[in-house]
């Protein structure tokens, strides 16, 4: 499946539900850090991450990633790779 299609089914799975009106940018980038922190929980104390847990809160992570990119109308795509560009020019490879 392509990205442009994973990203067609997650907003279609928000509209099927009607969850949009609570998708707001503030509620979104909460949610983007609960799921990090979430995530950050498979490292606490020093123990063996569990690896099915890691892949379901990246999961969440990126998903609610795409949902704020469409709350606040931006392309992911063409926002990640504008910033690879400014990492490029900040980050060369001969420093």
């Amino acid at each position: 499946m392509t990205l442009d299609k994973t990203i067609e089914r997650i907003i279609k799975f928000r509209e099927d539900r009607k969850w949009q009106p609570f998708h707001t940018p503030e509620n979104l980038s909460k949610s983007i850090t609960i799921e990090a922190a979430e995530l950050l929980e498979n490292f606490q104390w020093g123990k063996e991450a569990d690896f099915e847990n890691m892949k379901e809160e990246i999961a969440d992570i990126l998903i609610y990633a795409f949902l704020f990119a469409d709350a606040i109308g931006v392309d992911p795509l063409r926002v990640i790779n504008d910033k690879l560009d400014v990492n490029d020019q900040r980050f060369p490879i001969e420093a």
